[in-house]
């Protein structure tokens, strides 16, 4: 029996104790079965390893360069390159475990489903609070930055948004500022397009994948022609601490492969395409992320980043070397796409997290309900849609940014440490991929993301602190009496583990 086949709750009586509960697992093939309830419905397979690839690249490109790169360049310096690479290979340590557990767990949740399956309840439902933390206030951070690019847009034809349209309450830098209309915008159309099906959302995020390596790949051919190796003098202006704490912060914008493995379900073949995707994507947006940096900083003195004018640096640097209106109009809607591809993708992440969260029970069941005429979670979309524009509205980019990081850098601890567990207790599962040099990689993932958390600010850890306590409150409250792997006996247990 199932966790699913478990219809009736036991009393506060019956249940396992909490410590029980907590390091109960829900069996692989339990969750397949969940997959095809029909009371739920079925997501369709319709993705192969190049729509995979493009959903984890268009989740990813495109935010740490035309969102965060003007934070995160007066931390680091002209080093920025270096923190870029830093979260590079803190980011691909963790993605050849995700490809591990892909190939074994081939369902939608990502590290949530792995850790489920691996380290029992309660390191599941911290690595899913995690995971909500981290895909919903990315989209946020994301969208925030759209803003810069709309009002560059509309500077070709002398017009610009009034302040109070173009940041949230309370932003320094914006005084009089009330609401990010583009950011609330950005994040409503991408929750429409989503609820329409992921099939077509996957064509739109694909043409705008094109779109902006084309577009990346022109800066750095135009930042190139005044590319000044003095610019680069000194390399390290705040110290190695400056360069670790930018990698930390940029952190958040690698997190594509992660929503690419929250796909499972649809995938024509799991098993072989999701590790394929994962590593190919990280490869593409990690040897970008690295040309466009080194060109930025190459075409400008790192200090001009820090001015209070300098937003949206990369179609002013665009500006000033063509003095071309057109080429900078081109460039801003472009990024415009780039952006919306970004929200598209992590939001439909956003909602298949929330899906395999609800068939557990560890939220409620209106989550999971899958629309048998667009074969997407509607009400789960919305939702989230709803919720994320709102605080993409609101809040400023740079606390979103940290929030995101310190969530999705957890997130990924755990899976390193799911692989670890696996190899040691089930040797024999079969995997269609294997992480290389047995446990090293995944000890040395798991260390990489534990020092990048230690590196972000005090504020964010308190924050993630408060996020955390809200998840133990929900858990107990909620979770733990809804859990349907908590409302099985403990023989059905025992015979959901071994089936």
């Amino acid at each position: 029996m199932t966790a699913r086949d478990s219809t009736t709750s036991p009393t506060a009586t019956d249940r396992p104790r909490l410590a029980s509960q907590l390091v109960r697992r829900k069996s692989i093939s339990s969750m397949v079965e969940d997959t095809q309830a029909a009371s739920t419905g079925r997501l369709r397979r319709t993705f192969g390893v190049f729509q995979l690839t493009m959903i984890s690249v268009g989740a990813t490109l495109g935010t740490g360069i035309l969102v965060i790169l003007g934070e995160a360049v007066p931390i680091a310096g002209p080093g920025i390159w270096i923190a870029f690479i830093l979260a590079g290979i803190t980011a691909l340590l963790s993605a050849v475990s995700y490809a591990e557990m892909a190939g074994m767990v081939p369902v939608s949740g990502s590290s949530y489903s792995y850790s489920y399956a691996t380290l029992g309840e309660g390191v599941a439902w911290v690595c899913g609070w995690c995971l909500v933390l981290e895909y919903a206030v990315s989209v946020a951070a994301v969208a925030v930055g759209a803003a810069d690019y709309v009002n560059e847009t509309l500077r070709i034809f002398g017009l610009s948004l009034p302040p109070s349209l173009t940041a949230g309450p309370g932003v320094a830098d914006s005084p009089g500022g009330a609401v990010n209309l583009s950011a609330l915008i950005v994040v409503l159309l991408a929750t429409v397009l989503l609820m329409r099906g992921a099939k077509e959302s996957a064509i739109v995020n694909t043409i705008i994948v094109f779109v902006k390596l084309g577009i990346l790949v022109f800066f750095a051919i135009v930042a190139f022609t005044a590319f000044q190796a003095g610019n680069f003098a000194p390399m390290l202006p705040m110290g190695a601490a400056g360069v670790t704490a930018a990698a930390s912060s940029v952190f958040f914008s690698y997190i594509g492969f992660d929503a690419a493995s929250t796909a499972g379900e649809e995938a024509k073949n799991p098993k072989r395409d999701m590790p394929r995707a994962i590593i190919l994507s990280m490869v593409i947006v990690t040897t970008m992320y690295v040309l466009v940096a080194v060109a930025a900083i190459g075409a400008r003195e790192w200090e001009w980043f820090r001015l209070k004018t300098t937003v949206a640096p990369l179609v002013q640097i665009v500006h000033q070397l063509t003095q071309s209106n057109l080429a900078v109009f081109i460039f801003a809607v472009a990024a415009v796409l780039a952006i919306f591809s970004v929200v598209i993708t992590v939001l439909y992440g956003q909602s298949r997290i929330l899906l395999s969260m609800s068939r557990d029970g560890m939220v409620p069941r209106v989550f999971g309900i899958v629309s048998p005429r667009t074969g997407t979670p509607l009400v789960g979309t919305l939702v989230t849609g709803v919720l994320v524009a709102i605080t993409a509205a609101l809040i400023p980019l740079g606390e979103l940014a940290n929030a995101t990081s310190i969530g999705t850098l957890f997130a990924f601890c755990l899976v390193n440490i799911a692989v670890i567990y696996l190899r040691v207790k089930r040797p024999n599962l079969p995997r269609s991929f294997k992480v290389p040099f047995g446990p090293i990689i995944p000890v040395l993932g798991s260390l990489a993301c534990a020092f990048l958390m230690i590196n972000l600010g005090g504020t964010t850890w308190l924050v993630f602190g408060l996020w955390m306590l809200v998840g133990f409150v929900v858990y107990l409250t909620y979770s733990r009496r809804h859990s349907r792997v908590g409302a099985l006996s403990d023989s059905e247990y025992r015979a959901s583990i071994n089936a």
